[in-house]
């Protein structure tokens, strides 16, 4: 951990807000106080992925308690986010550090242009000293403000920037074999891989309820971005100062695989289907096994409605999801394709239709892998 030299940071709304909506500046303070510390020797680049902006919108709107319905959420993440920010800005300014604010949405991402343009701003953001603060685009997202956290968020920008370690901040200081306000549980140090968790029963959001992610999520991130190879320390905010300096603190997650195609990753976790095409046998073979593009002749079924360039799910003659893949026509045009040689539809359709359905440059096979248990 110590050898990290670009990190991302992770943390939730309990972290920095009260519990009747609002920023805790005291908080906020303490969490910048150690993240400017540890950049200030400029052998380190931090990237802070920061949830709180509803939490934060709260109280400006009179609102007790986080909203269930979306407009209201967006509502509150339209007030929150400049609170949110210029409480960093200002927190910041204490030690000269200027802050950048970028917002995301997981479905630009997947797309190339998008997250080229992600990366060459976070990247030169780090190059000219700024800080970059990290956030979900809420006032306009979708799936993404349903999905309850910043965490997988966190793991795919910890990939995109190319980091050499994700730290994810709780309210607790670590992941524990049991409800950890009770005796006879304890802190699991480490995990090496799944098999590590079997068993464990692993607790929703806490009782703050700014926040929807609880622990649940973060171990789902810890498995995004150590299958791509970053390790992972889940710790309290706390305890933050412990964890960057790499002291025995939190649960540290092993990496378990190598770096993956930046696209491709995006693709698989933060992307939602517009519709699905249903392959032959021969279609799955060819897309899942020889990794190939998949082409009108091997598609017996379409379904949803999307736009040339949408994400939609691959799935084989049993219904089950096999891949994913951006999409290179209006879902009104594929039924005349299904079944078809693209050299016949060239002939008959023109020379637009002589390419693929999905290119395998922009197709990624999903491998089925257990949930953690929520408790």
């Amino acid at each position: 951990m110590t050898d990290a030299r670009r990190v991302v940071v992770k943390v939730g709304s309990s972290s920095l807000t009260t519990a009747a909506g609002g920023l805790d500046a005291d908080r906020v303070d303490a969490l910048v106080d150690v993240l400017a510390k540890v950049r200030s020797g400029g052998e380190r680049e931090i990237v802070l992925v920061s949830s709180g902006a509803i939490a934060a919108g709260l109280a400006p709107l009179g609102l007790v308690r986080r909203p269930k319905d979306l407009a209201r959420q967006q509502a509150a993440a339209s007030v929150g986010q400049g609170l949110l920010v210029a409480r960093y800005t200002a927190s910041f300014a204490r030690y000269g550090v200027r802050v950048g604010q970028v917002l995301l949405t997981s479905d630009d991402t997947s797309r190339r242009a998008h997250y080229r343009n992600a990366y060459s701003t976070l990247d030169q953001l780090l190059e000219m000293g700024a800080f970059p603060v990290v956030n979900e685009n809420d006032t306009v997202a979708t799936d993404e403000i349903r999905f309850g956290d910043n965490d997988r968020l966190a793991a795919l920008v910890a990939h995109l920037v190319h980091a050499d370690l994700l730290v994810l901040l709780s309210d607790v200081d670590g992941l524990y074999d049991g409800d950890p306000s009770k005796q006879g549980t304890s802190r699991i140090a480490e995990v090496s891989g799944p098999a590590d968790l079997e068993g464990v029963t692993i607790g929703s959001a806490g009782k703050a309820g700014v926040g929807t992610g609880g622990m649940v999520t973060k171990v789902e991130a810890a498995r995004i971005a150590t299958a791509a190879g970053i390790p992972v320390v889940l710790t309290s905010a706390s305890r933050v100062a412990d964890a960057l300096a790499g002291r025995d603190t939190g649960t540290y997650f092993h990496r378990t695989g190598r770096r993956s195609a930046d696209r491709l990753l995006w693709l698989a976790h933060a992307s939602t289907p517009r519709g699905a095409l249903t392959l032959d046998e021969g279609a799955v073979r060819a897309v899942v096994e020889r990794r190939t593009s998949l082409l009108p002749a091997g598609i017996s079924a379409v379904e949803g409605e999307f736009s040339a360039g949408d994400p939609v799910e691959l799935r084989d003659p049993a219904g089950r999801a096999v891949a994913r893949g951006l999409v290179n026509f209006d879902a009104k045009e594929i039924p005349q394709l299904l079944g078809r040689s693209t050299r016949d539809l060239a002939r008959e359709l023109g020379p637009a239709y002589e390419r693929e359905v999905v290119h395998r440059d922009d197709l990624v096979v999903l491998t089925p892998h257990p949930a953690p248990r929520n408790g």
